[in-house]
């Protein structure tokens, strides 16, 4: 997707096709439902909220990824890193496996290498030193209306990355890395 001549195109068709990106959204306003990704987040430290569509058909829509790696950026800092457009599919299809509209409550979305490594060493714990949340691969959330543990249950179900249970937190940690579970 590091094509410009494809994103051109991409915004160009999604211009002749009527659909508009609102001034103050920049969600895509009308996409036919079975061809447009949407998620919702609700971040918990910054009080901030989005609504977008991220893809379209196998295409991101640039405007949307821009749009969250700013949402997700570094609550402590405010450094904006790049996060992995795989991860909102991984979202996407946790959301629906749980049949949820909800929008995801955002705990951690990614961490620059100074802000993990003061969370590594003052928390006692629980922060890894090769956090994949520095790679913008990570997120910690919840979902209003559904038990952790099926959060959980949802994301360990698809087989495709990390997922940590922090019941005690309350989040769950989903990632793009390798499959594994703790």
């Amino acid at each position: 997707m590091n094509n410009p001549h494809r994103r051109v195109f991409l915004g160009r068709s999604l211009g002749m096709a009527g659909l508009l990106l609102p001034a103050a959204g920049g969600a895509l306003a009308s996409v036919p439902a079975a061809r447009a990704r949407r998620l919702s987040f609700n971040h918990l430290h910054t009080h901030e909220r989005t609504a977008l569509v991220y893809a379209v058909g196998n295409d991101f829509v640039p405007t949307a990824l821009d749009q969250l790696n700013h949402f997700l950026r570094d609550h402590y800092s405010g450094e904006v890193g790049q996060m992995d457009p795989e991860l909102y599919n991984l979202l996407h299809r946790v959301r629906r496996e749980l049949e949820s509209t909800r929008a995801f409550e955002v705990i951690s979305g990614y961490r620059s290498p100074h802000t993990n490594e003061r969370l590594r060493t003052t928390r006692g714990g629980g922060v890894a030193r090769r956090s994949l949340h520095m790679d913008g691969k990570a997120i910690d959330v919840r979902l209003p209306g559904v038990a952790l543990s099926d959060l959980r249950d949802a994301a360990r179900s698809l087989k495709a990355g990390g997922v940590g249970f922090y019941p005690r937190e309350n989040f769950v940690h989903i990632d793009t890395g390798r499959v594994r579970t703790w």
